[in-house]
């Protein structure tokens, strides 16, 4: 489905524009329709959740990047729900958008309503978070190189633990791809640390879904210290999931004991890595996606090929990083 008759769709699109306007803020010129442009069209964007900052970056350099083009944009919150993020589709289709951007709620699930769009001739892109449901035709998608930052993340669990390994719990987030991709990473890394070592190997004892969130990601690792109280490390698969960790070890009073490599390097994570709270990070780069997933759009309405898939690599982050990083305390 890389090329459709686009004709049609823009001006289904630029009839659309004038009845909405986006809902998703971000300032004067975040829409062309606020500063009297003329409007091309209208994208409708369901991220996983406004409540990460993660997912908040990516819906702003997705609005201001089309309205540098003549694009309106409605961003919309899917709330980790699949129902709430398949009526959201539902209203874009509804609304006539010329193209859908998503962070899949559900890698599987959120299948059913990406066909509807297909029938419905409407190109849907996904960023970050990617949709494996067979079937589901999607146009691009865009994302972080997770599985290259689970290595990274691993990587460092090595370079954290030493010689001593211990025993590691990986607060994971398996509904998603992209979090499927890191802990693959992550374990490829340790599997070949512990070939032939007969001591000093590093063990995952348990991975627990935490939701992705912090509150999850303090209750699967206070329980994980009381089936594991010489627990070694904990690899969380966000930052948010890491502070939920952070917070759970200084409750426990092992946060001497237990060391902690994440993912995301939002600010509050690297805030954390600075101040030694979290080892490390293998950091995204969400201005970077929201604003690659708007060129690849504008590709596919020229009529141009795109790839399938863009990937961006990662980073690793420590606190040495931290301690030069101007944008923190």
């Amino acid at each position: 489905m890389k090329r459709r008759l686009y004709l049609f769709l823009t001006i289904t699109s630029f009839v659309s524009s004038f009845l909405f306007c986006s809902c998703g803020g971000g300032g004067e010129d975040a829409n062309p329709s606020d500063s009297g442009k003329p409007v091309k069209g209208t994208i409708g964007v369901s991220v996983l959740t406004l409540g990460n900052p993660f997912f908040s970056v990516i819906a702003d350099n997705v609005k201001i990047e089309a309205a540098k083009h003549g694009y309106d944009v409605i961003v919309v919150d899917g709330d980790r729900n699949v129902q709430k993020q398949a009526n959201q589709i539902d209203d874009f289709l509804t609304k006539g958008v010329a193209a859908i951007v998503l962070n899949p709620c559900d890698r599987i699930s959120t299948g059913a309503a990406i066909k509807k769009a297909n029938d419905a001739g409407i190109p849907v892109f996904t960023c970050d978070l990617k949709c494996v449901a067979e079937g589901a035709d999607v146009v691009s998608h865009v994302g972080s190189d997770n599985l290259q930052g689970g290595k990274l993340a691993g990587e460092a669990m090595v370079e954290a633990l030493g010689e001593s390994g211990g025993k590691v719990l990986v607060v994971h987030f398996p509904q998603a791809n992209s979090c499927q991709l890191r802990v693959q990473g992550f374990k490829e890394v340790i599997n070949n640390y512990n070939q032939g070592k007969e001591s000093g190997q590093i063990v995952v004892v348990t991975e627990l879904d935490g939701g992705g969130v912090r509150d999850e990601g303090y209750k699967v690792t206070e329980d994980t210290l009381q089936a594991h109280p010489d627990l070694a490390g904990v690899f969380a698969i966000n930052d948010p999931s890491a502070l939920g960790a952070r917070a759970a070890l200084e409750k426990a009073g092992k946060q001497d004991q237990v060391k902690i490599v994440a993912f995301d390097g939002q600010p509050e994570g690297k805030q954390a890595i600075k101040d030694g709270k979290i080892y490390a990070d293998p950091v995204q780069f969400p201005d970077k996606i929201g604003v690659r997933t708007v060129e690849l759009i504008l590709s596919y309405f020229n009529g141009e090929d795109v790839p399938s898939e863009v990937l961006i690599p990662t980073e690793l982050y420590r606190q040495e990083d931290g301690l030069k990083d101007a944008s923190l305390n």
